[in-house]
């Protein structure tokens, strides 16, 4: 059975049983699962998915029933403070809004799931409060729409425009009357890990990239190392040379490229293409004194001071890590803190 709230419930209704949606819309203090999070509920009272972690599901199960028998949707709050404090509360001290609704397999949820497959990024919007409570649209980066909220798209322009930039769910009241509100949820594409190199180091990068949920790809010429004994947890391993690779994989916002073969003849082609493109993330291994030269090479090539700033070196966040695998989990941290905008200038965090 698959652990996705939205294939679990097309499964459920192409075997004739009714499902309800349930999804995080408003999360205060320290909840421990984002906005947008989704629990997908059948008839039955089987579940998949989670919108507390554990904390409130049972709870959810029934309003989700409930919604089901009555065929309404419904918003519920549920934290310390409420009337689920013994019973439902969240141990972990922070509160969050849930909007449960009977879910239908209309054109929008079959064109997400569409986008899903086909990794094209989209933007979902479910109304939960007010004049568009359980209206949902979708929504594509070139202007395309389809569903209810579709025709609001005006009104949601700066929180579909937000969605599509940072990547993050959003929630708010959209009108003057502060009494309708709207969750965005972007649906991308997962984040790519290009590894230039299979070394040691690169066999734990993969595995923590990996639980991420990051597609992983290693690129290395050398048949000696590119084995797949050693990356068959790899998405792709590629026995190839870089500069023939890294064009093919047409290296996005969505990318980030760790250059670690220690090798020049793969890493400064690796680090070449990495800079003609706009990856979110370049980090490269090696020393101070051994990245000084290769800087010297690329400004040869022609790049300017401000083009090499974009390369992490020393790369990977300073944990004070030795091992292959330390260091392959400070290069993740940092994949990861520059995704999100965090950025550790100088590297050491104590």
């Amino acid at each position: 059975m698959t652990q996705d709230p939205l294939l679990a419930l097309t499964h459920w209704a192409e075997t004739g049983q009714r499902g309800a949606l349930a999804i995080v819309v408003k999360a205060y203090g320290s909840s421990p699962r984002p906005l947008g999070a989704m629990m997908a509920v059948a008839e039955s009272g089987d579940f998949v998915g989670s919108v507390s972690g554990g904390c409130v599901e049972s709870a959810v199960v029934q309003e989700a029933l409930d919604t089901l028998a009555e065929g309404r949707p419904r918003l519920k709050t549920y934290g310390i403070s409420d009337e689920w404090a013994w019973e439902a509360g969240l141990t972990c001290g922070g509160k969050i809004q849930v909007f449960i609704l009977p879910w239908q397999p209309n054109q929008v949820w079959r064109e997400l799931l569409s986008a899903r497959e086909h990794k094209e990024p989209v933007v979902l919007g479910v109304g939960y409060e007010g004049r568009w409570t359980a209206e949902v649209g979708l929504f594509y980066r070139d202007g395309r729409t389809v569903g209810e909220l579709a025709r609001h798209a005006l009104a949601l322009a700066d929180m579909l425009t937000a969605a599509f930039r940072e990547e993050r769910a959003r929630s708010g009241a959209v009108l003057p009357d502060g009494r309708t509100s709207v969750l965005i949820i972007p649906f991308f594409p997962p984040q790519r890990l290009i590894i230039i190199g299979a070394v040691h180091i690169a066999i734990a990068l993969v595995r923590f990239a990996n639980e991420l949920g990051y597609e992983t790809i290693v690129i290395d010429p050398r048949p000696v190392f590119a084995t797949s004994e050693r990356f068959g947890h790899a998405d792709q391993l590629l026995v190839s040379w870089p500069q023939e690779a890294i064009p093919r994989l047409h290296p996005d916002p969505g990318a980030s490229i760790a250059v670690i073969s220690h090798d020049d003849k793969l890493d400064i082609p690796a680090l070449k293409l990495a800079l003609e493109s706009d990856v979110r993330y370049i980090g490269a291994l090696g020393s101070r004194k051994t990245m000084a030269r290769r800087m010297q090479l690329l400004r040869e090539e022609g790049f300017s001071d401000d083009a090499l700033a974009r390369i992490h070196n020393p790369i990977g966040l300073d944990l004070g890590g030795r091992t292959p695998e330390e260091i392959a989990l400070a290069i993740m941290a940092e994949v990861v803190a520059t995704r999100y905008g965090r950025e550790f200038r100088g590297k050491a965090l104590g």
